[in-house]
């Protein structure tokens, strides 16, 4: 590989397949001269400062290079492409599909990481970041001024993490100063911070430089995670970076003592529903970790000293394995199945990386560190139980199946023989047939590791016969899912194995282990195999042909189940015979010659199936096959078609009709052996291809182009799984080897001289006259009748499809003057093995020549013969894109090579490590890939005239026709350079009024046209301003042409299609290009390197100059044509006569030419202005968002002055991270002291708006708005621009604001209307621009509209608000004194108003008014809001609406308002008591709100807002009447008694304090556990045991708490004050409260299951409370302690070891007194105690019998007899046992003793089962 060819360097990495084409030695050739070309045409391309289309066709050129060569260029031009496309990419002002282009390019240069190293290659991180920031953060997208392609963010992700390798050492500090000050983790702005760090922070170093990579984060984000809970957004990927960490530096990273959070919180965020409530925290359900991130990270921390991971997974999985079994379903089951699929691979993954990978530069995983092979049996062990449960799930058994294949890899000895035994055991059973597929799918996985003789499991390959021989019955014409996955079992095997029979070997050879012997002996049976395999494949054949009533019928039609079993049926036989003996291959022919030749089969389906097989049989070995079937064939064929005058007859008997399939499959195989029978076979297909039967000249046909493709084409003759055929001595050696593909050995077919020869005198012989007759038919001379037309065409067809890799495709002249450019692009010629003579005669040519002709005689006399159209549409595509194979074809082979690939590959043993039929496929898919790159080809004269004739046909009378037509036009446009804008003038043509002949047809198929070109490879055409100049206005116009009825749906439809399409895939076009210096240099770098040289001279200094000229130019030019655009979709609107239809398509088309790099045309503002009442609303509407993005646009800058935040203060912040309340930023605190009520202190205050700022840490430099008094306040008319004197002049306008409100307070859609984002950017715009200037106009409309209840008037003063306050944000003093001197009546006055339907729209609106601003600026609000929210004046209603409208407000500011929040509590504390349920929940989620503050997080100061645990105490001092009473009951009512008695007080109290506690569970980011543990006792008295829909809404609640307080995170401090809190209720007096400790604790244990596991003196504390708990004197007590100690044995949270069973088996043996009146009732007890107990044992292993089982369940059946309620426990448990073992009982049985079973057989259906 390393060798220095004659090219003069060392390639990076090329394609390996290319060395194995027969060409191969043309190509080194090839590709550097190709590698020159791109190298110079590109660099000139950027120094002459083309973008368009110098380098995007260039960039493309690269992109196939890639493709067809791999990285074949040295390590220099590697490095030099990566910077210049990094360089292009980054541009500031790039079109954003150009961006997304050099993105794609450049990911693909970056794939391979370890071609290059850090040292190699530094890539600056700031530009990427730069242009993440703006597209993915875009300040402008929201108001439609930019639009992106819909993938961008997606390819923008996956460029930043190829290119984080290679960021500098210094770049995580620098990261880490722009993103702390963001970590605000009550802002949403944290979400951005956390993703950013995600994304960029780069974690691939050498340890050296550790610390100061993640040495420098690691401590702070990990405390930052393990304090916080309840899964924010951000967590998951604070995860997904630890996750990657762990991967890039295992053993580098301590992570012991987290190990046993992470496997909590893991555990947790798969949502498990646990205990009995099975509540599961909504949040839960949206945020939980990335199953592919979590794999990585459990694979990172296996192995190391002691392997602590390792005991973590298995007890993970031990807990969740219950899960997997079948009958358990629900929507957490595909996160399950997904970490099962994937924690295998990623095993493998790492054991590939440590043990085989190639080394480079990535630093290695240091020995102590590396999986061991014991490491790898203990992770086997503990996930094969899941996954042989998982095997049989609902969802299919695909998962388990890839986990299987992985681990078999691993493990063979421990994956293979427990799935080997449930194969079998299925595949005796008939009644099953789903356990069939699913084993035989997972053993298809594993077939490698089972066969190959790697010395893990020598014992797999004796399983390999018996597998083979057991499967056979699965071939069963009665299931076709079982034959599917029979034909693939015995493919897949077939392929690893060689059928010979080695049963002499012994004899020879006397070096021959056991096993081997056995195996030589046993493979004596493969004959027999071979025979009874072909036997139940023709069964298979027998029942399913098509009874065909009438011959003349043609019925085609097939299942899409059949034909999957014909393809499944071909290619297995074809994969048997191919691995057979010659000795068992010639039995195997003679059989399916028989079988064939003896019966006459029709020819639709049967005949299908049986000349495939003869097809496959004869691949394997040409010689032999041809000799039996060709003579024979055509011996018959000549005899009947001599013997009697057949040439008229449109019926024929069946044998001729068969013996002519069969010869045409057959003859599918090496032309070489082919050549011996071309006498034969041209005397035949003279005579055939002329009959008059269809069916019969169609057979000829497809012989004729079989015979054709056979001698012309270049493919493998072999596929067999070793080089060289299986008559080496010792096949058995070759079982399951892969291919090498240094020495493939492949043999190829090239078409010889003869070969040439003979095709090319079949093609005079028939193609030859077939054209003279067509021409004859043209000039009408001998006209042809229809069907002989079609007869005529077939035969072209067929004659082009089978030579066409033979006939040199069309040249000639290109088309002039398409794009001007100074960079040549022209299309690169690949060699495709054929050297093209030129001395015969060019079909190609002469075809082209005569079809078109042909083509327009048909479509003058006879348009309707669609058939013959049809096969001439075909016949086009195939001359213009047909070298030897066809796209379709081609893709469907790539998929399912990758798909054979993907089930049958090692990726522990690494690349390449593929059978050898599989890569011989993937040469011959090289081969074929490289006969399809034609895009980017010249277009030449001939193919404009073949566009312009399927434009024709595109725009024909028949939709048929011109759907066909279209698909191949769209193929055309992508394929040939710029040919759209030849072409599309040329459809516009059909779509303008001038064109007056048009019929209603034409203007469909131009459309359709139109829309081809939109949604595929054509889209270049879009991104060109020329084009899009023309198309958009045409659209518009075409609504005046005749053809256009808007009666007809139909053309309606395709209208909205077509914008549809438009604004779907529209991104704004780039007017500005400009190529920075940067690239220049890059590029003058690649002009001058060698190894090659450019293939061209670098431009000169004269075209360096023109290239500049020409950029300034070309920009000047854009933007007029931009300008023009607008001013053409304009003067349409204008026309009076357009249909209102295409006035609204007009307005949908002008809005999409907003931008942000150009200011919109003055007309157009006046046009968007006025449309703001227009009659029509959805015009309106778009006019509404068209003047927030247009207002934008009008923006005045604004000063910003930078400035240092302890210059203020007067606090520097000490060194290292503080984050919270601290002195540092108290400045920016809402103080009611320092509020700006007067123009001096407004001025005097720093205003900062952005509220996270300061939180954590200062910004390296703070920029904030200069202090407004140096703002000229209104800009005076005269100095306005053009566009902003419309809008001023409008809005001055009393009638036009008139008419503007009373459109906005209308009502849309009843009871669907919210608040409307778009109104308010329209009016903060308004606002912002031009001050209070249309305050006077508006103030009495809104003070009308805040009178007025509707909902819709409401809605409009809340949009105008709330962008009349953000508007305001930068007003002087004097203004916003009097804006809030109007507004606070306002607002007062609209919220005594409030409805249901309006509540949540003042929400909104106050919050938005408050986002974003600072709280000091907003005094005024915060103040009318805080009056007097709860004044019970107009209801409990308004009073929970104004909290929730405070509260929005509030919520907003965060941290900043403390001062607020202390006095809303203490407004609120003596108003807890509420009676209404409504104020009540809203009180609780404000508390929440107030409470959110105070966090404890890392490094951050104790708060300066309310603190949780003062208030907890207050209120547990109210509480006090409660705590002394057993349980609780609700006596209070929804009456207002004036009674104040503590209790009722406290109970109502309660209720408020129960909303608070549900709310905050999942929203807080840390949970007060000591203060809630203080209101434990309470809610355990009040909770319900049964679920109960009627009972009180107080019971409800805490139920509810208690659900959700158990599933909250524990800390280690935090366990010993649950427990004890748990212990003493589980001494209450109430059985009630005693029951519900036990749900809680089923439930606290296992979403801490890893916390709790860590700390043995608490797990013992457990054991004993639920011990103490199962010997309550309540029965349901007992019973739940029963069920709660099964499910912590099932978790296995405590081992079920000796001393439990004998303290169990002891208590269950108390004598029971034979009194007979009333039983001593505690000795009872501890009876039922023992027995619940044994009972629980049994039943934690619900689906497998450990070897403590049998005597447990002998133990329980003494207890039958005993009083109740034992007896009825020891049914229950038998039943449950009976039906949780029932499914695998045939293996269960073996662990019980005869005896035992005797006795459990009794048991189980004794009549006592049924008493």
């Amino acid at each position: 590989m390393t060798v220095e060819r004659d090219a003069g360097f060392v390639p990076q990495k090329e394609i390996v397949y290319n060395k194995l084409l027969p060409y191969s030695d043309r190509l080194d050739l090839e590709a550097t001269e190709l590698l020159a070309e791109i190298k110079a045409n590109l660099s000139r391309a950027v120094l002459v400062r083309e973008l368009w289309p110098g380098v995007a066709f260039w960039t493309r050129k690269l992109f196939s290079f890639l493709k067809l060569y791999g990285r074949r260029f040295s390590k220099d031009d590697h490095i030099l492409f990566i910077k210049l496309l990094y360089e292009l990419v980054t541009l500031p002002n790039l079109e954003p599909h150009m961006m997304q282009s050099y993105a794609r390019l450049l990911i693909q240069l970056l794939k391979k990481k370890e071609l290059l190293s850090r040292d190699d290659l530094q890539l600056p991180w700031r530009p990427l970041y730069d242009l993440y920031e703006r597209v993915v953060y875009s300040k402008t997208e929201h108001l439609g001024l930019i639009w992106f392609p819909n993938s961008v963010d997606h390819i923008l992700k996956a460029l930043i993490k190829s290119c984080r390798l290679y960021f500098p050492g210094s770049s995580t500090e620098e990261m880490l100063t722009e993103w702390r000050p963001l970590l605000c983790v009550f802002d949403v702005v944290m979400q951005k911070a956390v993703s950013n760090m995600e994304l960029f922070l780069p974690t691939i170093m050498p340890p050296g430089e550790h610390s100061q990579s993640f040495g420098l984060w690691f401590d702070e984000l990990m405390t930052l995670w393990m304090s916080v809970q309840n899964q924010p957004s951000w967590e998951g990927h604070l995860v997904n970076l630890f996750a990657r960490l762990a991967n890039d530096n295992i053993g580098y990273v301590d992570w012991t003592p987290y190990i046993p959070t992470i496997f909590t919180r893991i555990l947790r965020s798969l949502n498990l529903p646990v205990g009995v409530s099975q509540m599961v925290a909504p949040r839960y359900l949206t945020n939980s970790y990335d199953i592919g991130h979590l794999v990585l990270w459990i694979t990172a921390l296996l192995g190391g000293e002691g392997n602590p991971a390792q005991k973590q997974l298995t007890c993970l999985f031990n807990s969740i394995a219950s899960f997997y079994h079948p009958s358990n379903h629900g929507r957490w089951q595909s996160r399950l199945m997904r970490l099962l699929q994937r924690l295998p691979a990623s095993v493998v993954r790492r054991v590939h990386r440590e043990r085989h990978a190639a080394p480079c530069w990535i630093t290695l995983v240091p020995e102590s560190q590396k999986l061991t092979d014991e490491d790898l049996q203990e992770f086997t062990r503990s996930i094969i139980g899941a996954t042989l449960l998982a095997m049989f799930s609902k969802t299919g058994s695909t998962d388990a199946a890839y986990a299987l294949q992985n681990l078999a890899l691993l493990t063979p000895d421990l994956a293979i023989p427990p799935v080997l035994e449930k194969t079998y055991a299925a595949m005796e059973t008939l009644t099953e047939p789903h356990t069939l597929t699913a084993t035989l799918t997972c053993m298809i996985g594993m077939a490698r590791s089972l066969v190959s003789a790697n010395g893990h499991y020598p014992e797999g390959r004796a399983h390999v016969l018996p597998l083979l021989v057991g499967s056979l019955p699965g071939v069963d014409p009665n299931d076709f899912s079982k034959c599917m996955i029979t034909f693939q079992f015995i493919a897949t095997f077939t392929t690893l194995v060689p059928l010979v029979d080695c049963s002499s070997a012994p004899s020879r050879h006397g070096d021959l282990s056991e096993v081997e012997k056995d195996l030589c002996f046993a493979s004596a049976q493969f004959e027999d195999f071979v025979l009874q395999f072909l036997d139940r494949c023709f069964a298979l054949i027998d029942s399913s042909t098509l009874e065909q009533t009438r011959d003349e019928m043609e019925t085609d039609t097939q299942t899409h189940l059949e034909s999957l079993v014909e393809l499944g049926l071909s290619s297995t036989v074809s994969t048997v015979l191919t691995q057979c003996s010659t000795e068992i291959y010639k039995v195997a022919l003679e059989k399916v010659f028989n079988f064939a030749t003896s019966n006459i089969f029709e020819t639709c389906v049967s005949g299908r199936m049986v000349a495939d097989m003869c097809r496959a049989a004869a691949k394997c070995h040409p010689a032999e096959s041809l000799q039996l079937f060709v003579p024979h064939c055509c011996s018959v064929i000549l005899h009947i078609t001599d013997n009697e005058d057949l040439q008229g007859e449109v019926g024929l008997d069946k044998e001729l009709l068969w013996n002519l399939q069969l010869l045409s499959e057959v003859t599918r195989v090496d032309g070489e052996q082919l050549l011996k029978y071309c006498g034969d076979l041209e005397r035949i297909l003279c005579k055939c291809v002329r009959l008059r039967c269809k069916r019969a000249y169609a057979l000829a046909c497809s012989l004729l182009e079989h015979t054709l493709r056979s001698l012309s084409l270049i493919y493998p003759t072999e596929y067999r799984s070793t080089p060289g055929g299986f008559d080496a001595d010792l096949p058995i050696r070759d079982w399951g080897r892969a291919g090498d593909v240094s020495a493939l050995g492949v043999c190829w077919h090239v078409p010889s001289r003869e070969e040439e020869n003979f095709v090319f005198q079949l093609l005079s012989r028939l193609l030859q006259p077939e054209l003279r007759r067509m021409e004859a038919h043209v000039s009408g001379d001998v006209p042809m009748s229809r069907e002989g037309l079609l007869q005529s065409l077939a035969v072209v067809q067929h004659c082009l499809v089978g030579a066409g890799s033979l006939l040199p495709p069309l040249d000639g002249p290109h088309v002039p003057d398409l794009v001007p450019s100074m960079v040549n692009l022209g299309e690169i010629k690949l060699h495709i093995g054929v050297d093209y003579d030129d001395s015969r005669e060019n079909y190609r040519e002469s075809i082209c020549q005569t079809m078109r002709l042909l083509l327009h005689h048909i479509l003058e006399h006879s348009e309707d013969d669609t058939k013959s159209l049809f096969v001439i549409i075909k016949i086009i595509s195939d001359l213009m894109f047909f070298q030897g194979a066809h796209k379709k074809e081609f893709d469907s082979r790539w998929k399912s090579f990758t798909l054979v690939k993907k089930s049958m590959e090692n990726r522990l043993h690494g690349k390449k490590q593929h059978i050898r039929a599989l890569l011989i496929d993937r040469v011959l898919l090289q081969d074929e890939m490289r006969k399809l790159v034609v895009e980017g080809s010249e277009y030449k004269v001939v193919h404009q005239g073949l566009l312009c004739n399927l434009l024709l046909l595109s725009t024909s009378a028949y939709s048929q026709v011109r759907s066909r037509a279209q698909n191949v036009l769209t193929a055309a446009l992508g394929t040939y350079s710029f040919s759209y804008r030849d072409l599309i003038p040329r459809i516009l043509q059909l779509l303008s009024p001038q064109h007056t002949a048009g019929t209603r047809q034409q203007f469909k198929g131009a459309l359709y046209c139109l829309l081809g070109v939109h949604s595929g490879a054509a889209l270049a055409s879009l991104r060109d301003w020329d084009c899009v100049g023309e198309v958009w206005p045409a659209l518009v116009r075409c609504g005046l042409s005749a053809a256009v009825s808007l009666e007809e749906p139909s053309i309606g439809r395709l209208l909205d299609d077509v914008v549809d399409r438009i604004h779907r895939q529209h991104d704004t076009i780039g007017i500005y290009f400009t190529v920075s210096e940067a690239c220049v240099e890059v590029a003058n770098g690649i002009a001058q390197s060698d190894n090659p040289a450019p293939c061209s001279e670098a431009p000169s200094a004269e075209e360096l100059k023109e290239g500049l000229q020409r950029q300034r130019i070309r920009n000047v030019v854009a933007a007029r044509k931009y300008e023009k655009l607008v001013n053409d979709l304009l003067d349409c609107l204008e026309d009076r006569d357009l249909p209102w239809k295409f006035e609204h398509m007009a307005t949908d088309l002008l809005v999409l030419q907003l931008r942000d790099d150009h200011p919109l045309p003055p007309d157009a503002v006046l046009y968007f202005t006025q449309s703001l009442i227009h009659d029509s609303l959805s015009i309106r509407k778009v006019a509404i968002s068209a003047m927030a993005g247009i207002l934008k646009q009008l923006k005045r800058p604004r000063k910003k002055v930078s400035m240092k935040p302890s210059d203020i203060s007067g606090v520097e912040d000490p060194e290292g991270v503080c984050a919270g309340d601290r002195e540092a930023n108290r400045w920016l605190q809402y103080g009611g002291a320092s509020l700006p009520q007067s123009q001096e202190q407004w001025d005097s205050l720093h205003y900062v708006e952005k509220t996270h700022w300061g939180y954590y840490s200062w910004p390296r430099e703070m920029m904030i708005h200069a202090a407004s008094e140096n703002l000229k306040d209104d800009l005076p008319y005269e100095e306005m621009s053009e566009g902003e004197k419309i809008v001023f002049e409008y809005f001055s306008d009393p009638e036009f604001i008139d008419q503007l409100i009373e459109f906005l307070s209308l009502e849309d859609r009843k009871g669907k209307d919210s608040f409307n984002p778009r109104r308010f950017c329209l009016f903060k715009g308004l606002f912002r621009n031009y001050g209070e200037a249309f305050l006077p106009l508006l103030w009495p409309h809104l003070a009308h509209l805040a009178d007025d209840p509707h909902e819709s008037s409401q809605r409009c003063v809340c949009e105008i608000t709330a962008g009349l306050i953000r508007g305001s944000k930068l007003w002087s003093f004097s203004k916003v004194d009097r804006l809030w001197k109007g507004l606070c009546p306002l607002i007062r006055t609209a919220l005594t108003h409030i409805t249901v339907e309006t509540y949540t729209d003042w929400g909104t609106c106050i919050a938005t008014a408050c986002e974003g601003r600072d709280p000091r600026k907003l005094h005024w609000l915060f103040e009318m809001l805080m009056e007097s929210p709860l004044s019970g004046e107009g209801g409990s209603f308004r009073d929970a609406s104004l909290l929730y409208v405070l509260q929005g407000g509030l919520a907003q500011q965060q941290w900043r308002v403390s001062e607020l929040l202390h006095r809303l509590l203490a407004y609120l504390e003596p108003k807890l008591t509420q009676v209404y349920k409504n104020v009540r929940e809203r009180i609780g989620s404000v508390l929440t709100y107030i409470f959110m503050i105070d966090v404890a997080l890392p490094n951050t100061r104790p708060t300066s807002s309310p603190h949780v645990a003062e208030f907890v105490t207050r209120v547990l001092e109210r509480l006090k009447p409660l705590t002394s009473e057993p349980e609780i009951h609700n006596h209070v009512h929804e009456e207002n008694t004036p009674e104040t008695d503590e209790r009722t007080q406290a109970v109502k109290l309660l209720k408020t304090v129960l909303k608070w506690l549900m709310v905050s569970a999942g929203r807080t980011f840390t949970t007060p556990v000591r203060q809630q543990l203080q209101l434990l006792p309470l809610l355990f008295k009040i909770a319900p045991v049964e679920i109960d829909e009627n009972y009180d809404e107080m019971k409800q609640d805490a139920r509810t708490c208690l659900s959700l307080m158990s599933q909250g995170l524990l800390y280690f401090e935090h366990i010993p004050l649950v427990l004890t809190a748990l212990e003493e209720m589980a001494v209450s007096r109430s059985w009630h409260a005693r029951f519900s400790v036990l749900t809680y604790l089923q439930i606290m244990v296992f979403y801490n299951l890893f916390t709790l596991l860590s700390v043995p003196a608490e797990m013992l504390r457990i054991r004993k409370l639920v011990i103490q708990l199962l010997l309550d004197e309540q029965l349901e007590v007992r019973d739940m302690a029963g069920t709660t100690l099964s499910g912590l044995l099932q978790c296995q949270f405590f081992p079920l070891d000796s001393s439990l069973q004998t303290q169990l088996q002891t208590l269950s043996q108390t004598r029971l007194p034979r009194a007979r009146g009333e039983l001593a009732s505690t000795d009872l007890v501890r009876r039922h105690a023992g027995v619940l107990g044994l009972s629980a044992c049994i039943l934690s292993s619900p689906y497998d019998v450990p070897d403590w089982m049998p005597q447990i369940l002998m133990d329980l059946s003494d207890h039958l007899n005993d009083p109740q309620p034992i007896e009825l426990t020891v049914k229950k448990t038998l039943s449950e046992f009976r039906r949780t073992h029932h499914d695998n009982w045939q293996e269960h049985r073996q662990r019980f003793t005869d005896d035992q079973l005797l006795v459990l057989t009794d048991l189980l259906v004794s009549p006592c089962y049924y008493a």
